[in-house]
């Protein structure tokens, strides 16, 4: 959902980069999910505003600059439960990874094993058996836009996503 990217203040506020559509959806959960050195901790959010530079917050028991500036670099998550079902029209990344895809012929290319953007666009990292004939045991990794040119539907239930997208396309 988002990265903390140090102090902000002297309070023991920090800046958040959000990963979201909607920055300010960030202060909409009550705990976040926090990547600490330790590992992952599940923290109470104090207090969360929105700047004109970015979403801050302050996580409780985090009261001073030097408690926040130990927090930099931490990713945020929420749990899938948290999030509630995706509106109408929308998905979330989270529900794509793992996902079996397929191109229009039937074809496997392998399976969703993460999304980025590049720009404006979204991209699905599929993850499939090495080009047969090769004799190479390295999964071949596919990059493919999740635009409607090539992406031509996503079925949750059967848990696949077909592409227009040939088997010998180079990544």
């Amino acid at each position: 959902m988002g990265r903390i990217l140090g102090p902000f203040g002297v309070q023991g506020w920090v800046k958040v980069q959000a990963f979201t559509e909607r920055p300010a959806s960030l202060g909409e959960f009550a705990r976040w999910i926090v990547q600490t050195r330790e590992g992952w901790k599940e923290m109470a959010i104090a207090e969360f505003e929105v700047h004109s530079k970015g979403p801050v917050a302050r996580l409780e028991g985090c009261s001073d600059r030097d408690a926040a500036f130990l927090f930099r670099g931490c990713d945020v998550a929420v749990t899938r439960g948290d999030l509630g079902e995706p509106e109408e029209g929308t998905l979330y990344w989270v529900d794509l990874v793992g996902l079996e895809v397929v191109n229009e012929g039937g074809e496997a290319l392998g399976n969703v094993e993460g999304l980025f953007e590049s720009g404006e666009t979204s991209v699905l990292v599929v993850r499939g058996q090495p080009p047969s004939g090769t004799g190479s045991s390295v999964k071949r990794e596919r990059l493919i836009p999740f635009v409607p040119q090539y992406v031509k539907a996503v079925d949750r239930d059967a848990k696949r996503i077909t592409v227009d997208w040939k088997p010998d396309y180079d990544a």
